[in-house]
């Protein structure tokens, strides 16, 4: 995240009706008018963007042919018209953008690294277009709606005037709106409310799967104990809980994520059997019945706190679960590791790969259960990445100790 950089830009302020007879003049009736003001304000990007070298001040009048060429060439645009225009201009940008569609690589790896160097170029492209918060994280622009909760959710309690893109905001703004709403988790009979930069269960096949899934014989008769490693918003304690798992203890490392788990618990009433707290070193103190995780599921670098649920570099997440899993089971205990073969087929990882990992931390699988994807990407044919996604298996693969 970064806001520690301020954007200056240089504004005019001159009346666009001047008041005859009024003004003060030259001596020769040539109206004195007023010099244009420079602004000096504070840049804040989620994502770590880093604050626009040049800015200038944009409004209605501004042609989609003409911001596209500036922004392009790295002049961020101040926007000062109507809200709705922006989002007029933002969309005709991004349709300019897409134009741009990189070839395929000559591997699964190759498209998919070239199709995210598209991404982030077209994240920064975008991101040129700048509007003002105010000191209340108000929007004083025409036709703007309220933004002020949506703003106080994703970046605390309001303390001075902040330069954020107009895409953030949209973004701000979307994820207001999941969590108001909720989304609907049929294994549990109930919503999850997702918070800003916490990755939404909108993939529900991974949560069915831990609604289905036998539990293992520890986790039977006695009072048991069971962790939810990395959280996020805390559907899958959730749903351990609504199994019957006397106690879950949910970890996240992500203060967001922590503070999003522990509002979910409150709102399902759980909170008596499900312990939120801040993972440290990934694992909790002590064993249990029965371990889950859900790793983001590709080994790449994450460029935003959104990403985190995503991207895993160097599968780390992933392996640090598997070295430590045999030491926190209870005797007769498994690991349920939820995870996409999507890698798989982007060759980033081979199954040959992911079985060593199993043999190399000591454990063998008791079984897989898989599920087809249903998010509608799945079928988009006009995704670079579509043959992949398109043969995308998730899986929960219940892990045992091998001896």
């Amino acid at each position: 995240m970064s806001d520690h950089t301020d954007i200056t830009w240089t504004e005019d302020v001159r009346p666009t009706k001047p008041r005859r007879g009024r003004e003060a003049d030259h001596g020769d009736g040539t109206p004195v008018l007023p010099a244009p003001l420079t602004h000096t304000t504070p840049w804040h990007s989620e994502s770590g963007l880093p604050a626009p070298r040049r800015v200038i001040v944009a409004d209605d009048r501004m042609k989609a042919d003409a911001a596209y060429r500036l922004v392009c060439e790295g002049t961020a645009l101040l926007w000062r018209g109507d809200y709705q225009g922006a989002r007029q201009l933002l969309r005709a940008l991004g349709r300019r953008l897409d134009r741009l569609t990189p070839k395929p690589g000559a591997t699964p790896a190759e498209t998919f690294h070239r199709h995210r160097q598209a991404r982030g170029h077209r994240a920064r492209v975008l991101g040129m277009l700048l509007v003002v918060l105010e000191d209340d994280h108000g929007l004083a622009l025409r036709r703007a709606p309220d933004v002020r909760a949506a703003c106080t959710e994703a970046y605390g309690p309001p303390r001075h005037r902040t330069v954020v893109s107009l895409r953030e905001l949209l973004g701000v703004i979307g994820a207001h709106e999941w969590r108001r709403k909720g989304v609907p988790i049929p294994a549990l009979d109930a919503r999850i409310h997702p918070h800003y930069g916490v990755f939404s269960p909108v993939r529900g096949e991974y949560v069915d799967l831990v609604g289905e899934a036998p539990l293992p014989a520890a986790a039977e008769g006695a009072p048991a104990t069971a962790f939810d490693l990395g959280t996020g918003t805390g559907v899958l304690a959730a749903v351990l809980a609504h199994r019957g798992l006397d106690r879950v203890v949910a970890t996240d490392s992500s203060p967001r994520a922590l503070a999003c788990a522990r509002d979910n618990v409150e709102r399902l009433g759980i909170g008596d059997r499900v312990h939120v707290t801040d993972s440290g070193d990934l694992y909790p103190t002590g064993r249990a019945a029965l371990v889950v995780c859900n790793p983001p599921w590709l080994p790449a670098r994450p460029t935003s706190s959104v990403e985190q649920g995503v991207y895993d570099p160097g599968s780390a997440m992933l392996l640090a679960f598997l070295d430590g899993l045999a030491e926190h089971l209870e005797p007769g205990g498994e690991g349920w590791l939820i995870l996409s073969d999507l890698a798989e087929h982007l060759g980033l990882r081979t199954r040959d790969e992911l079985v060593g990992a199993f043999d190399a931390a000591g454990l063998r699988v008791v079984d897989r259960l898989d599920a087809k994807p249903r998010h509608p990407r799945a079928s988009d044919t006009t995704d670079p990445l579509h043959a992949a996604r398109a043969a995308e298996v998730t899986s929960l693969w219940r892990l045992a100790p091998a001896s």
